[in-house]
């Protein structure tokens, strides 16, 4: 297999073109603009479409009319596009439309700075916009995780008619590592789209997420969590890294994760034995990863780009069998593995 050295929004919109993208919508905002500058070149080569929007809430919106259409859409932005763009993800998860979003994660609250954050846990994480209705994402740790879960994500979505949203960082999108392309993925489907409306077909299909009567919409609601569940069963990924003896274990996606694999090397040094649960998906959450925890470690340490938004999930999944200790930086300042590491030995007293 061939490696390129790839800057990490270019690789994401290559990706992207092999998954089966066939229309992209978005608005320019940092640190996520390679994205949409690499696609506005080559999906009109290939006769595909991009449009740059007029706003994050025109795109999202004509990604929801373009997936109602049968196409494989995309959209991609930074945080606050993203919170843009809740009222129509919500419209798409009613709709059971499925789409790619790319979430290329900035410090906040509000416009904030272009510095590498994760605190758009919450967001992503608890629907973001109104109604009953989750997102299946994604957090990758590394340039070629991202690649291969974009190239992914088409097929999942179309497999459960749900948005699928990949949340990195500014850091990943910016960043430049070696990827490989051409190797297989594992390929979900056909799924046909018989729900689609093309304007050809005899049966008149309606694609809307309005229901005044408030009976059919529980049932909605009702089939929507039916959904949700069999996706939780089936979706969960991560990763566990030096489990067998550890004594203190890390929860940690992303590039957290990448921070605290250093950690666990210094820490090795002085015969600490540190093991890391890294969460993969964020929805659903890796909730079958803590029963890996061995009965040697005695506290676990939630580390996050944030003020803590993950150590909520990281509460439920340990249901109250370990003390939790919370390590964060907040507003796109990037720890040292030192600093981690500091703080475990302080915890571990």
């Amino acid at each position: 297999m061939s490696k390129v050295l790839k800057k990490g929004n270019e690789a994401i919109a290559i990706a992207a073109v092999m998954g089966g993208c066939e229309a992209f919508f978005g608005y320019p905002i940092t640190p996520q603009n390679e994205i949409p500058e690499f696609l506005s070149h080559y999906m009109n080569e290939k006769g595909l479409v991009f449009v740059q929007a007029e706003s994050e809430i025109a795109a999202i919106n004509m990604v929801y009319g373009a997936s109602g259409a049968g196409a494989r859409a995309m959209t991609s932005s930074s945080s606050p596009g993203i919170a843009l763009k809740q009222e129509g993800i919500s419209y798409i998860a009613g709709a059971e439309l499925p789409c790619v979003i790319v979430n290329v994660m900035r410090g906040g609250p509000g416009l904030g700075g272009i510095q590498p954050s994760q605190a758009d846990y919450n967001q992503i994480t608890r629907g973001g916009g109104n109604g009953d209705y989750n997102v299946i994402s994604y957090a990758p740790e590394n340039l070629q995780e991202t690649v291969d879960i974009v190239r992914e994500s088409f097929d999942i979505a179309d497999e459960y008619r749900n948005p699928v949203m990949i949340a990195v960082d500014g850091l990943i999108g910016q960043m430049m590592e070696s990827v490989t392309f051409d190797h297989e993925i594992p390929h979900r489907g056909p799924f046909p789209k018989e729900y689609a409306t093309r304007g050809r077909q005899q049966t008149n299909h309606i694609i809307t997420s309005l229901d005044l009567d408030p009976k059919k919409l529980e049932e909605h609601n009702q089939k929507l969590h039916e959904k949700y569940q069999l996706i939780c069963e089936k979706e969960q990924r991560y990763e566990l890294i030096g489990m067998d003896k550890a004594e203190v274990v890390i929860v940690a996606y992303g590039t957290m994760a990448r921070i605290c694999r250093s950690t666990i090397q210094i820490l090795q040094k002085e015969g600490v034995h540190v093991g890391l649960i890294r969460p993969i998906t964020l929805w659903p959450y890796p909730i079958k990863a803590f029963e890996a925890i061995p009965t040697s470690a005695t506290c676990l340490v939630c580390c996050e780009l944030s003020m803590g938004q993950m150590i909520d999930d990281v509460k439920i999944a340990n249901e109250g069998r370990l003390p939790i200790h919370f390590f964060g930086r907040s507003g796109g300042m990037i720890p040292d593995p030192e600093d981690i590491a500091t703080f475990i030995r302080e915890v571990k007293r």
